[in-house]
């Protein structure tokens, strides 16, 4: 039996542990991942006020945790099965147990928008800059997404690939100017605006390409069997396992200025969360509500 129970360990959740441990609340952090969230698979970490010099999600998520535990926090990496929010108490079952908890706060943030095209699960397709960019060192890359993380991933990936051809359906990239303004620079970048991949073709690893240009409908054909894609196109939030909870629109959960949901002792934050800036610092500052609203009900 917990006080809190913290489903997700991204900035939000951590933020949020820290927060409810130091009013005196006995707390949990389940995720199946460990540390990091998406943030832990980024290459570089920017814009956060206090990171440190060259940082990186890597270096990051390993500063969460360590700040977490050295809170006292207890962290276990398991798998959320089942979850009953509405049970007085809550009810949470994993792959190694099940869990008892006065207050919940779900920050499992979301997973990458796959792109639902013919070919999407061929080698060369939906890479991790950090993980996989040295594999295409010399080699052409193509960068799917025209907004910050796509941007500052396609900056990267442009240290190590001969060419980097960054995708956008827009009809120019939509970072901010300080990304835009980099990517100009660079002479090894190059931008297709207006223009989604269609199609892969090949064998275990993709060979051939196919982008539409959304203003004409001509499609184009690139056959490359060295190239390598990474996707940077959104997130779906991670609300399957909520089917107790409303949800907006698109799928994220709606909370009230305390980050409360719509059932008493639940609360949301970060990206799993309804709202219209998703960056580590309001992450970050969900939590950290989330947290002490949960601590005064728990």
């Amino acid at each position: 039996m917990y006080d809190t129970i913290i489903i997700g360990a991204g900035p939000a959740g951590i933020s949020s542990s820290i927060y409810a441990k130091s009013r005196g609340k006995d707390v949990l952090v389940l995720d199946q991942k460990g540390v990091g969230g998406l943030i832990g698979n980024v290459s570089t970490v920017t814009h956060y006020s206090g990171i440190l010099p060259g940082e990186t999600g890597q270096t990051f998520a390993a500063r969460l945790k360590e700040q977490a535990e050295g809170s006292g926090v207890e962290i276990r990496v398991e798998k959320v099965e089942d979850v009953d929010l509405v049970s007085e108490p809550k009810k949470i079952k994993t792959d190694k147990g099940e869990y008892e908890t006065k207050t919940v706060i779900l920050a499992n943030g979301g997973s990458p928008k796959m792109l639902g095209i013919p070919g999407e699960n061929l080698g060369g397709m939906r890479l991790n800059a950090p993980r996989d960019g040295r594999n295409y060192k010399g080699k052409t890359v193509y960068v799917i997404g025209g907004a910050d993380g796509a941007v500052k991933e396609a900056l990267y990936l442009s240290n190590l690939a001969k060419k980097v051809v960054i995708v956008c359906v827009e009809d120019e990239l939509i970072s901010i100017p300080e990304f835009k303004n980099k990517v100009e620079a660079a002479e090894n970048i190059e931008v297709m605006p207006h223009t989604s991949l269609t199609a892969v073709d090949g064998g275990a690893h993709l060979n051939k390409l196919e982008f539409t240009d959304l203003a004409t409908g001509e499609k184009t054909i690139v056959e490359d069997p060295e190239a390598g894609v990474f996707v940077y196109a959104g997130i779906v939030p991670n609300t399957a396992m909520y089917p107790q909870l409303e949800l907006d629109a698109a799928g994220f959960i709606p909370t009230d200025e305390n980050m409360e949901t719509a059932i008493p002792g639940v609360f949301a934050a970060g990206d799993i969360r309804s709202k219209k800036i998703r960056q580590v610092a309001t992450a970050v500052s969900d939590g950290a509500i989330a947290g002490i609203q949960a601590a005064t009900k728990a």
